[in-house]
């Protein structure tokens, strides 16, 4: 794929409802423009509703860091997204991922030796990709794990973070240059 479909807007050439969306943007927990919010920006409403959200999911979800990032490298794997891969690897791995757990991820098979919290919430990614819905097992699991909030926390990230792949994706966000670990296409 070459270039981005929608690149950064010049300063000069915002809306003001653009800057609005860009300024309370960068003063979230952010603190930049980047990545899907760039071609966010040609709908400011839609980017200032959909940060937000991701802002609550990335920074204030009752799922650990460990788990969240777990869940949105899933995301990555499966649409084949490298932007969202190289902003969310190694806050994974900060978050206490452990390395084989990414490189399984990464090679796009079910990760060996999970923590049982890890294993039941890629079995609610597996089934919701594969099923479009969850065992009653998988959902018992999930509750004893992280009761109710939990659970509609894991699925929120996981359709978050797929409209983000979505898209960016769609519109060619490019992996920045200084990614060092880039997902691969899976063979077809």
């Amino acid at each position: 794929m070459s270039g981005a479909r929608m690149p950064e807007i010049p300063q000069e050439k915002l809306s003001e409802a653009q800057k609005k969306a860009v300024a309370e943007l960068i003063a979230g927990p952010r603190g930049r423009i980047g990545g899907p919010f760039i071609p966010l920006l040609r709908s400011p409403e839609t980017l200032t509703r959909v940060q937000k959200l991701g802002e609550h999911l990335r920074f204030n979800s009752v799922l650990p860091p460990r788990l969240s990032e777990f869940l949105i490298l899933l995301v990555a794997r499966t649409w084949t997204q490298g932007t969202e891969w190289h902003a969310h690897r190694g806050l994974a791995l900060k978050g206490g991922l452990k390395p084989d757990i990414v490189e399984a991820i990464a090679e796009g098979r079910r990760p060996d030796a999970m923590a049982a919290d890890e294993a039941a919430l890629y079995d609610l990614y597996d089934e919701l990709q594969r099923n479009r819905c969850v065992s009653d097992a998988t959902y018992a699991r999930l509750i004893a794990h992280f009761g109710e909030q939990g659970v509609i926390d894991a699925v929120a990230i996981l359709g978050y973070y797929t409209l983000l792949a979505m898209v960016m994706n769609t519109t060619r966000v490019p992996v920045p240059a200084e990614a060092e670990h880039r997902l691969k296409p899976f063979p077809y």
